[in-house]
């Protein structure tokens, strides 16, 4: 195939893994990036050798870029989105998708308007280690999946992030920051959400910035640090998800776990792309390491759009898509309206479970 030009929007501290890796894909190639900080862009461009350092609007003009790579802050996500629609090019979105259901939609149905691709992070879920866990299951390993547990317990990014204030304001906190990463595994693992249930609290209204360069700066928390939610999915089983940056003293939980009539499987953390994976059987006293079956085991971020790419010239389905992505966002929202309304929420949309990557797919894309 030829290969996909893209552009970069937002040129921050998740963007270098993003130009990184698309110099790996045979089948992108990026060839402008942007920020609102133009320095920004130039420093990038400089970096990974990409020909055009430039403004967002000359980006969104530019008729050489095909597909654009929105790694903006989650508050701008849907209208850098909306607007790189409008320009005719098909958009795939660090997560969440939005900040509001109402945004989401809008973004997918423009996209549908337009008859324009949208995709969205995270793609981890298209590694070496989900993909294993997802064959293994559909293999029959554990039987008739019954029940799950999926657990993010930390201290928040003001220790390690060069500017964490977004993520105590609208579309940050633990649910909207590492809840994609969880709920995307899960859907791809047990299909879609029907109904959730939550309760939601921000144990601290202030945070103290103990990193570079803004160390001593507080931040004022205007969203829930702390969130415990049921799952109920389509097909039966149920699901315990806790996601916290209140964790002061560390936690020793499993990441995700996969309860099965026939045994139970740990799946590795979803924000990585490994493994390990492992499997205990019914009877059994010891738990097994299970070999990966699949490649991208390394961090592969931008490997979703990559598939993107590739459906686009195999007219197929891409996998880290707009409508899984909505999904997720509408699950997020989920939590927090059931705990503040005290009843459940019944989810309204619908997706399928991505499917599985070709067991090949490294040696093919690479």
């Amino acid at each position: 195939m030829d290969k996909v030009k893209v552009g970069i929007i937002g040129c921050g501290n998740i963007s270098a893994i993003y130009f990184k890796n698309c110099k790996l894909y045979r089948g992108l190639e990026v060839v402008a990036c942007a920020d609102l900080d133009v320095s920004r862009a130039q420093a990038r461009a400089e970096e990974f050798g990409v020909p055009k350092a430039c403004s967002v609007d000359e980006l969104l003009a530019d008729n050489q870029v095909e597909l654009v790579i929105n790694l903006t802050i989650p508050a701008a996500h849907a209208e850098v989105c909306q607007k790189a629609l409008q320009a005719g090019k098909h958009v795939y979105v660090e997560k969440p998708l939005a900040v509001t259901r109402e945004d989401g939609q809008r973004t997918i149905r423009l996209a549908k308007e337009k008859n324009l691709r949208v995709g969205c992070a995270p793609d981890t879920f298209l590694g070496g280690g989900i993909q294993t866990c997802i064959k293994l299951i559909r293999d029959g390993w554990i039987g008739e999946p019954l029940a799950a547990t999926a657990f993010m317990m930390g201290r928040g990014p003001e220790g390690w992030h060069p500017d964490p204030v977004f993520f105590y304001k609208a579309g940050g906190g633990p649910m909207f920051d590492m809840g994609p990463y969880y709920l995307t595994a899960l859907v791809s693992m047990l299909g879609p959400i029907s109904r959730i249930a939550g309760m939601t609290k921000a144990s601290f209204p202030e945070r103290r910035i103990t990193s570079e360069p803004k160390y001593g700066q507080m931040i004022q928390v205007d969203i829930p640090t702390h969130i415990a939610g049921l799952l109920e999915f389509g097909s039966g089983a149920i699901g315990t998800i806790v996601t916290s940056f209140d964790i002061m003293g560390g936690a020793n939980l499993p990441r995700i776990e996969i309860y099965g009539s026939e045994g139970t499987l740990s799946v590795p953390d979803p924000n990585t792309f490994g493994g390990p994976v492992q499997f205990r059987r019914k009877g059994a006293k010891e738990w097994g390491q299970i070999p990966l079956t699949h490649g991208f085991a390394e961090n592969s971020r931008g490997v979703g759009v990559l598939d993107m790419a590739m459906a686009i010239a195999e007219n197929r389905p891409h996998r880290a898509n707009g409508d899984l992505a909505y999904h997720v966002l509408e699950a997020m929202h989920g939590f927090h309206d059931a705990s503040n309304q005290g009843s459940h929420y019944e989810m309204k949309s619908k997706c399928e479970s991505p499917a599985p990557m070709p067991m090949n797919a490294d040696s093919l894309w690479l």
